[in-house]
């Protein structure tokens, strides 16, 4: 009987110690091998005023808003789960005197390609021996562009990624997000660096491309253009906070990091990544922070837009290689 009656004991302590255990602290398998050696290489524009920012340190200079009013006077990676989808994550100060923080050149890569800001690495199994591998990067300001010398789309807070597709631990295609959409190309396509795909990052945008250059996009006649070149590259898998997404659950664990991210990953956890609500700020009345909009066909443009939502939207589970499925083609060439 008293075996029996320590073994139920013991059964009790470990059910309530894994009770008390908080879900932000799963954890499984690292990354593996084969998706960092297999990780896109990125340059940033040579003349890129809006570097990479640390996630963990853009929410010190913000406060969750709804409707223009705080919730909260201040927000961690660590209880940002508990804010809501309708929440705005909103600069405490004037954007458009960009302060310091929205223009530190911090998260500049050095000449090793180490970023000061960790990238988020994000891996999803699915049917077939697939593993998707989503690379996110984050900034704390867009920097949306000139069309006629008038600025449009400006935001706080803008989260971007390229995606890698695995099928039985072979890279099989490449995803880069760019504005409202993307593009894919087979692996064997891309650009390569040391046996890696190679990527450019838009200026002010952050969109993602497969050739340095121009890029137009969204509107007729040129008027709206990305600019890319061989600039600063940025390794991600230097420092990065890793993390699995169980598409069955839509829950995210921890698969560990490198430099700076893989120090604190086990303790900010997992659970910040389950946020739904936007990383930036609403969109400004008109007239409030200097606020325009023009109208432009159907739709009103202006200069400052509504802050994104974080990767928890960017359609982790999805079956094709697009964020957009209903309209993906994969290119097999540059």
């Amino acid at each position: 009987m008293v075996g029996h009656a320590l073994s139920a004991a013991s059964a009790l302590l470990l059910a309530l110690s894994a009770a008390a255990t908080p879900l932000r602290l799963a954890k499984r398998d690292p990354v593996p091998a084969f998706v960092l050696q297999n990780a896109p290489l990125s340059h940033l524009w040579s003349k890129e005023q809006w570097w990479p920012s640390d996630v963990a340190t853009h929410l010190t200079h913000v406060v969750p808003e709804v409707d223009f009013k705080a919730t909260a006077s201040s927000v961690t990676l660590e209880d940002l789960s508990n804010q809501g989808s309708d929440v705005f994550l909103t600069s405490k100060d004037d954007v458009t005197d960009q302060p310091a923080w929205i223009t530190s050149a911090v998260g500049k890569p050095d000449g090793n390609g180490h970023s000061t800001a960790p990238a988020t690495i994000v891996l999803v199994e699915k049917d077939g021996g697939i593993l998707d591998a989503f690379f996110f990067y984050f900034y704390s300001f867009d920097h949306g562009g000139k069309v006629l010398d008038i600025e449009f789309g400006d935001h706080v807070g803008d989260w971007e990624h390229s995606m890698v597709r695995f099928q039985n631990g072979a890279p099989t295609a490449l995803y880069l997000s760019a504005h409202s959409g993307g593009s894919a190309y087979t692996y064997a396509a891309t650009e390569k660096t040391n046996g890696r795909p190679t990527t450019y990052i838009a200026g002010g945008t952050h969109a993602n491309y497969a050739t340095s250059g121009k890029h137009c996009h969204d509107l007729p006649l040129d008027l709206l253009c990305d600019q890319t070149d061989a600039g600063p590259i940025w390794d991600p898998t230097l420092n990065y906070r890793g993390f699995w997404f169980d598409n069955s659950t839509k829950t995210f664990s921890v698969a560990g990091g490198a430099g700076e991210g893989g120090n604190v990953v086990d303790s900010e956890g997992a659970s910040w990544l389950q946020y739904a609500g936007a990383w930036g700020d609403e969109q400004y009345p008109v007239l409030e922070h200097g606020q325009y909009c023009i109208p432009l066909g159907d739709t009103d443009e202006c200069q400052f837009v509504s802050g994104p939502t974080g990767p928890i939207a960017k359609n982790l589970g999805r079956n094709l290689v697009c964020q957009r499925e209903n309209s993906c083609s994969v290119k097999s060439s540059l």
